[in-house]
């Protein structure tokens, strides 16, 4: 427990010195790292180590997708995506014998849907640049993170004190409903308090004063924190499966006590792209 807390507290640390950087082309540069450490820490899951190029096929088009906000990157996105296909589909004609096709449409499947939730970031920053809507692009990226490791804390400790009643024993054994219903209700607290001190410190949101949506602008976040928590649930228990299927405890061990990015960010899997998508719905709607 003093490990887990520890490397916490240092997370947080450089959570919020990235997070100082976030409308810089560092910011881009951090979350394509932490993407291309995830893809690499499930390309060792599905143990492709004997097949690296596999993994180098990766890192081009992953750089492409992170700082796809760029103009003359986002138009080279259509064929980039093509050649990449192409790319791996060439791999496995060229090594048959040693590519196993099941594995890496898993491996595929995975790291894409690590892309998206990576991306997910970049596009907050994209769709709500600082110049015009302040810190709001800065305030859902905290909201998501909230969401997700927030609930993960508040299952934990549910958990250990009221759980009796298994969740997924075959997947998960350690999960039990009582600390995911835990894990909601921290989401959706923790999601009112993320959103108190940004009303105190900005005031507005999308352009709108806070003011002016009152009180049923917190319904619309406890709601978000509701669904953006059983998305956390989804994506652990998704990422939970893949463990069990590849024989292996953690992804890594870049976090002493937690394991590696993926065992730490398994719950923002989902609740990434799902917030970015209603941002987009109450972006465009209040700003038609």
């Amino acid at each position: 427990m003093k490990t887990r807390v520890i490397t916490s507290a240092v997370g947080l640390v450089v959570l919020f010195a990235v997070m100082a950087l976030f409308d810089t082309f560092v910011f881009n540069v951090v979350i394509a790292a932490i993407c291309l450490l995830a893809i690499h820490e499930v390309f060792k899951a599905f143990r492709f180590e004997k097949a690296a190029y596999i993994y180098w096929g990766f890192v081009p088009y992953t750089l492409l997708v992170m700082f796809s906000d760029f103009h003359m990157v986002r138009i080279c996105m259509l064929p980039a995506s093509y050649i990449f296909a192409l790319y791996l589909v060439l791999c496995v004609i060229g090594n048959s014998k040693s590519i196993n096709y099941a594995k890496l449409g898993g491996m595929v499947l995975f790291s894409c849907i690590i892309m998206f939730c990576f991306y997910s970031l970049i596009y907050l920053k994209q769709l709500l640049p600082r110049a015009t809507y302040g810190y709001d692009a800065l305030y859902f990226i905290f909201l998501i993170l909230g969401f997700a490791w927030g609930g993960d804390s508040a299952a934990y400790f549910a958990g250990r004190a009221f759980g009796k009643h298994k969740l997924a024993p075959v997947v998960s054994p350690n999960k039990t409903i009582e600390g995911a219903v835990g894990g909601v209700m921290g989401s959706m607290l923790l999601g009112v308090v993320v959103t108190a001190c940004y009303t105190a410190l900005h005031g507005q949101l999308v352009g709108v004063p806070l003011d002016t949506l009152g009180w049923r602008y917190y319904v619309v976040v406890v709601l978000l924190g509701g669904f953006g928590s059983l998305l956390g649930i989804v994506g652990d228990l998704f990422a939970s499966v893949i463990k069990r299927q590849c024989g292996i405890k953690d992804y890594g061990t870049i976090f002493p006590g937690h394991g590696g990015i993926m065992d730490r960010f398994d719950s923002v899997l989902f609740t990434a792209p799902f917030v970015a998508m209603v941002v987009t719905a109450v972006f465009y709607y209040f700003t038609k």
